[in-house]
């Protein structure tokens, strides 16, 4: 198969997975959940097996059609979008394990729909990973908002819809009233959208037309939740732990941030925007975000609310780090994008295993359950270090570079947001932690160990990526390394 035929596959695979999973369904949930399985380790297999060629320097690309003259549906492969690939085709399996135990354990109903729509939206996430150009990533970047309402709305219940509606409504308003608008005007000014190294907005702009270009890229990338384009997120957290696990790890904030650092990095182009002063204030309102969704974390007593507040935070980084426009900050931004994927996974994975196993869904209520689920507890502690930026975890890593990035730009407001907001993320996950193995639990409690068996193995499997990554990172280094070379020293 050549590589060029690879990326349509690899959009195909999990299409047919959904198609085999709803017939599945019809006859036995173990063959429905084999299905899964088997269409998670084939999108593995045929996403990273593209990784020799591109570390080689190819970038294969395929059109599949031209709508009308200089508007296609293109695609090609190139790091940023290969690594956010095989992040969550990687990332979709373990979830997939771990949906499997979280589903059984808790009963849920229509599990069949549950596991086809997860599909469809990975299907999605590869389109919008390997989008060759911005009217590409846009039919993507819709399919996954459609793709996931289902997986959102899954309980049924009216409150539950409510904030479904919340999450489509945020999502689609401004994908469609900035967005796109912003991709309309980008091919009007440049005569393309497709991603180039160096972008294709130099000298097509005005310094004041750049910054209100950025400005509705942003704010119409919703996904990324910028404030005050961030409600969606919370809203969401309706949704059984597994759809939290995909909306805050796997796919959908993360093509968010993926979106943004592509277009600064491809339509852009780094050297250009570092140049231009109307592009400054992105730093400032990414700054602002992880201050404020982090002093907003602080006063959450529910788990998953506290973990969307940090998800917030976190993303954040990402476009901060991509906003400081330096070599070791755009690496540190596709690093943290990995390191944030293992331990908010981990994080929301222990979340659910909580509520399967105890029902417990306040922070208030985790006094020593440590002793009763030491193995989810363990993988929840070190989620949480990761997320502080605590050594030997991955976030550790990600916080490095974008810190290192921020002096390479002598950038005081960057310095002192990273090191406040590590603060504040010790100080709303530390006293969770200190109460979960140092506090004793309230007499009268529900008896209960862990969660069951397959759930249990997805997070301490995830818990174990965070610690590798923080030692065998290089390959991920190396592969952004790519993308910056020729950028300012």
């Amino acid at each position: 198969m050549t590589s060029d035929i690879a990326i349509l596959v690899a959009i195909a695979v999990p299409l047919v997975g959904a198609l085999l999973i709803a017939l599945a369904g019809r006859i036995s949930p173990n063959l429905r959940e084999a299905a899964t399985a088997i269409t998670s380790i084939s999108l593995i297999y045929i996403v990273w097996g593209l990784l020799p060629e591109l570390m080689a320097g190819a970038r294969p690309a395929i059109e599949v059609t031209q709508v009308m003259p200089g508007l296609s549906i293109a695609f090609k492969v190139e790091p940023l979008g290969m690594l956010f690939a095989a992040l969550a085709s990687g990332l979709w399996l373990i979830n997939s394990i771990y949906s499997i135990g979280y589903m059984r354990g808790n009963k849920e109903k229509n599990q069949t729909r549950f596991f086809a729509c997860f599909a469809l939206a990975l299907s999605a996430t590869m389109g919008v990973a390997f989008a060759g150009n911005l009217f590409t990533l846009f039919l993507f970047y819709e399919l996954l908002t459609l793709s996931t309402y289902p997986l959102v709305s899954h309980k049924g219940d009216a409150a539950t819809v409510r904030s479904a509606r919340v999450y489509l409504g945020v999502l689609l308003s401004t994908s469609i009233g900035l967005f796109l608008p912003a991709i309309i005007w980008t091919y009007y000014a440049a005569g393309t959208g497709d991603f180039t190294t160096g972008g294709i907005l130099e000298g097509k702009l005005s310094d004041l037309e750049i910054g209100f270009l950025l400005a509705l890229f942003v704010f119409g990338i919703g996904k990324a939740a910028v404030m005050p384009v961030h409600k969606w997120l919370p809203s969401a957290m309706v949704a059984p732990t597994p759809v939290s696990a995909l909306l805050h790890a796997v796919a959908v904030v993360k093509a968010g941030v993926f979106a943004i650092t592509k277009i600064i990095v491809y339509i852009f182009g780094v050297d250009f925007l570092f140049d231009s002063p109307s592009s400054g204030w992105l730093l400032y309102m990414a700054a602002f975000t992880i201050i404020a969704a982090s002093l907003v974390a602080l006063r959450q007593t529910n788990i998953k609310r506290l973990l969307a507040y940090s998800t917030i935070a976190q993303l954040s980084y990402v476009v901060m780090a991509a906003s400081i426009l330096k070599p070791l900050a755009e690496v540190g931004a596709a690093i943290h994008m990995v390191a944030h994927a293992f331990g908010k996974i981990t994080l929301f994975f222990a979340a659910g295993a909580i509520y399967v196993a105890s029902k417990k869904t306040e922070i208030n209520q985790l006094r020593g359950i440590g002793r009763r689920m030491p193995w989810t507890m363990t993988a929840f502690t070190i989620g949480a270090l990761s997320m502080i930026g605590v050594p030997p975890t991955g976030g550790f890593v990600s916080k490095w570079f974008i810190l290192a990035g921020a002096f390479e730009a002598q950038n005081l407001v960057a310095v002192f947001t990273i090191i406040g907001s590590t603060v504040l993320n010790a100080a709303y996950f530390l006293p969770i932690l200190y109460m979960v193995w140092f506090e004793k639990e309230k007499e009268g409690g529900k008896e209960h160990g862990e969660a069951p068996l397959l759930a249990v193995i997805a997070l301490c499997i995830t818990s174990l990526l965070t610690l590798a990554f923080f030692l065998f990172n290089g390959p991920v280094i190396e592969l952004e390394s790519q993308v910056v070379k020729g950028l300012n020293p």
